[in-house]
């Protein structure tokens, strides 16, 4: 299945307790493929589970409403799915010589930014970006600051080699932050890579993804993700493998039949937009209404799916038995826990049906006959999109996220990529492998193309999201 690895090429990055979150010097290997785990859910209480509700849906909602300030190739990231299905992080490499490090993947955010060296505490023990030791690196004299649900992230515009999957941008504008939150950082993630469009970036960046897309570098102008589910997994430890993220390519052996493509509306490059046409819930319509107030921001980087309180309420009242929560559940609603909740939603082609197994989120107590659901309510408003669609959904699709056109494209899941759900794998290795796309990406100007790439895997985590 996966590719000879000559130990002289790479340098084992273990995942291991001992070492997660320290900065890793990569050397070149091409073709490589690593197994991944993924990180157990954590033990909480009734209250700590409501807290964190809380914050999952308060997150949600700051981020969507502060956040409006020669060969082509193809690559690999093997996935690994983190705390019971809450998040997404993988690895990619900065500096000369590279240096490895574990970043959340967005596509609801369009900025690259990694901890500093120079971070205080709040960033203690990330494994933080060194600029002294990276011999390309260029610091650009600009502040930099980005807002997400989850808190702030505070330093200076920088600019320097990025490697990710294979291709290498050698003047990749990022931010080196030297103040975030509290608690933003989560050993071992070290920083965020957006993979939205250029429009939304904080910086005026241009993404990773979009400069190697714009110019040609790859086969095909897409990236594609495929997730895993552990959610109603008990014994899952704690890595397990997540899935994997394409670039250049859709893998076919992990979906079957057509894929859906529908354009984003209007063009609107900012949010992977998609307007949703039609939704059921235990088989019966649930009214949605035409045009912008049924956009949809399609988000690696959140969790569960945010709605507005009327169609989130019409979803609830197709479930008997279900309430509106309190306190710090306010948004979420409770339902029987022996109910099977099937949703389907269409974004104006085939209907894609949501596992009961990912819309039963939580427990309403250790011994409640009562489950809270993954879809809850957010204030919203005409300049954001209405729903926020995260990982509940995306575990049971193939996501295809295209360039030009700019649209967003589903399949359904081939058996190959179900019989991965609730399958354990060994410890992970972290590698980065050789590159020979190279390509030059700034907030002015599109990138410019001097040669091709070559496949790579690396591990990338599902980590816990922007909103978490």
């Amino acid at each position: 299945m996966f590719a000879t690895i000559p130990l002289g090429l790479v340098i084992l990055l273990s995942l291991s307790a001992e070492v997660l979150g320290v900065p890793r010097p990569v050397l070149p290997a091409a073709g490589q493929s690593i197994a991944l785990k993924r990180r157990s859910k954590p033990v909480r209480n009734e209250t700590e589970w409501a807290q964190w509700a809380k914050s999952q849906r308060d997150a949600v909602i700051s981020k969507y409403s502060l956040q409006q300030k020669e060969k082509r190739g193809t690559g690999e990231n093997l996935i690994v799915n983190q705390g019971y299905d809450s998040s997404f992080y993988g690895t990619l490499a900065i500096g000369t010589p590279p240096y490895s490090f574990d970043v959340i993947l967005d596509t609801g955010s369009s900025d690259l930014w990694v901890a500093s060296s120079t971070c205080g505490t709040t960033c203690e023990g990330t494994g933080n970006f060194d600029a002294t030791k990276s011999s390309t690196f260029k610091s650009l004299g600009r502040d930099f600051e980005v807002t997400y649900g989850s808190g702030e992230a505070m330093g200076t515009l920088s600019e320097d080699v990025v490697q990710m999957a294979g291709f290498t941008i050698q003047s990749q504008e990022f931010g080196s932050v030297t103040s975030t939150s509290s608690n933003f950082l989560q050993n071992p993630v070290t920083g965020l890579i957006g993979l939205a469009w250029q429009s939304l970036s904080s910086s005026g960046a241009m993404p990773f993804w979009q400069a190697l897309a714009s110019d040609g570098s790859w086969d095909s102008p897409l990236m594609a993700f495929q997730l895993t589910r552990f959610i109603n997994d008990s014994q899952a430890g704690s890595l397990e493998p997540g899935g994997s993220l394409t670039m250049g390519y859709a893998n076919e052996s992990l979906y079957t039949g057509a894929i859906d493509y529908q354009d984003i509306p209007g063009g609107q490059a900012s949010y992977w937009l998609q307007e949703i046409t039609s939704m059921t819930v235990q088989g019966k319509s649930v009214s949605m209404p035409s045009g912008s107030a049924s956009y949809a921001a399609i988000d690696t980087g959140t969790t569960l799916v945010a709605g507005p309180s009327s169609g989130i309420a019409a979803i609830y009242a197709q479930i008997p038995g279900s309430s509106p929560g309190t306190g710090d559940w306010e948004g979420f609603y409770s339902y029987p826990c022996t109910s099977e909740v099937n949703v389907e939603i269409s974004f104006g082609g085939p209907s894609w049906a949501v596992s009961p197994a990912d819309f039963q989120f939580q427990a309403t107590g250790p011994s409640s006959d009562y489950c809270y659901g993954a879809f809850y309510a957010i204030p919203t408003s005409g300049s954001t999109p209405q729903w926020i669609i995260g990982d509940t959904f995306l575990k049971n699709v193939y996501s295809i996220f295209r360039y030009d056109p700019p649209s967003v494209g589903f399949a359904a899941l081939s058996d190959t990529a179900l019989s991965m759900n609730g399958v354990d794998a060994i410890i992970p290795s972290a590698t980065l492998g050789a590159s020979s796309a190279t390509v030059t990406a700034n907030a002015a100007s599109p990138a410019t193309r001097t040669s091709g790439a070559v496949v790579l895997l690396i591990s990338v985590v599902l980590a816990l999201v922007v909103s978490s």
